[in-house]
């Protein structure tokens, strides 16, 4: 089909906002390197979808240039669409309407789901893409890497608002993430002191703590994080005496999703999505239930997550995607492949794309966070990067610098 170089993009998992200024940028700089733009639509569904046909397929490809992305990175979302879509494990209701019962039969595997990875591999070869750019987060890159393994030229660009892709310090969507949350919980505190309550505030963190603890240390607010179990007990007596001293009679705290006192549990609720998770019941419900239980204070819990992904970037991740992209376009120049766009010790570089078994990065607890006070640690940061740099990554991943 293709009859010049090509790349194509595409965005997968939930939408952040800077994923625009990434397309936008990789089609200019595309097209100083003579390369022409696909845009895939809805992440991976795209390259499972996808009709055959001797022209693009409206539904979900579309053609990407100059005049058609200029004013896209003004905004949030993505222009391309999203979806979660795991092509290696596909359930019979999700199949493609076009794929034949009997190509179907020889993709089932034995647990009854459907591996499309060939499916994927023939559209690329279809589409004539010389390279893929793909855009998303742990699940995301997961397939991006098995592609890759496959011999498809491939770079990978992390966004996720929980900043826990391993490999790199930050993440695209991150910034604006604590931004929005630091406008929603300053909104929310007239309301919390002309009630007089204890306020509990949800927020992204299933595994890793840093949006409640980046959060929590530009707002002054307590934090829970899934590193650091905590005791109920000490958490109400410092949510009491907060309240006490507060000439507003309020206090608050930002709980991860992820968080959990000892001896609590939260099960997993809903459909589990293409990848395997479920959503965790709500944290910050039950914990506000405990602690008006244990404190007789009235408590409101306040959700700290969709309004998270909505509107447009603000300038931190704006900057990092734009960089972000023409580093991804620079080692496509150089004709590097199976790489990741990250940060490391505070710089721009690339990685080997993270493969299976590598664990999310999460909170350094020793050095990040003061389990007694339940507070992000503000003191002895001299010779500490300005980014959540976290653990150590688990598996040693060489390193090109920028």
């Amino acid at each position: 089909m293709a009859s010049s170089r090509r790349i194509g993009v595409l965005t997968g998992g939930g939408d952040v906002p800077g994923l625009n200024p990434v397309i936008k940028s990789v089609t200019y700089r595309s097209t100083e390197l003579g390369y022409s733009v696909i845009g895939i639509r809805r992440g991976w569904e795209g390259l499972t979808h996808m009709r055959p046909g001797p022209d693009l397929d409206p539904e979900y490809l579309r053609r990407l240039d100059r005049d058609n992305t200029r004013t896209i990175d003004r905004s949030g979302g993505t222009v391309l669409h999203t979806s979660r879509t795991n092509p290696r494990k596909m359930r019979a209701e999700r199949l493609p309407p076009n794929l034949s019962p009997e190509r179907a039969a020889s993709l089932q595997s034995d647990d009854g789901v459907y591996d499309l990875t060939p499916i994927v591999l023939e559209n690329i070869e279809r589409l004539g893409l010389d390279y893929l750019v793909a855009i998303g987060g742990d699940d995301t890159l997961s397939f991006a890497h098995a592609l890759s393994e496959r011999g498809i030229p491939l770079i990978a660009i992390p966004k996720t608002m929980d900043n826990d892709v391993p490999g790199t310090e930050y993440c695209i969507g991150f910034s604006s993430a604590i931004t929005r949350a630091k406008e929603l919980i300053g909104r929310q505190r007239t309301t919390l002191g002309s009630h007089e309550r204890i306020g509990v505030f949800r927020i992204f963190g299933r595994d890793c703590g840093f949006t409640a603890l980046y959060t929590a240390y530009v707002s002054s607010a307590r934090c829970l994080i899934p590193e650091s179990p905590f005791d109920l007990e000490p958490l109400v007596e410092v949510l009491l005496a907060d309240k006490r001293l507060n000439p507003s009679h309020y206090a608050l705290v930002v709980a991860a999703e992820g968080a959990m006192w000892r001896g609590g549990r939260l099960t997993d609720v809903g459909e589990a999505d293409a990848y395997g998770h479920r959503h965790k019941a709500n944290v910050g419900e039950v914990l506000a239930d405990e602690i008006h239980r244990r404190s007789g204070e009235e408590t409101v819990a306040s959700e700290l997550t969709y309004d998270l992904r909505s509107g447009e970037p603000d300038s931190l991740d704006q900057m990092v995607a734009i960089t972000f992209a023409n580093v991804a376009m620079d080692l496509i120049s150089e004709g590097l492949s199976g790489r990741m766009v990250a940060i490391r010790d505070g710089k721009y570089a690339h990685i080997d794309l993270p493969g299976p078994g590598v664990p999310p990065r999460r909170v350094d607890v020793p050095t990040m966070y003061n389990e007694a006070r339940f507070r992000p640690r503000y003191s002895d940061r001299l010779g500490h990067p300005m980014l959540p740099v976290g653990q150590p990554d688990a598996l040693p991943l060489e390193v090109g610098a920028v």
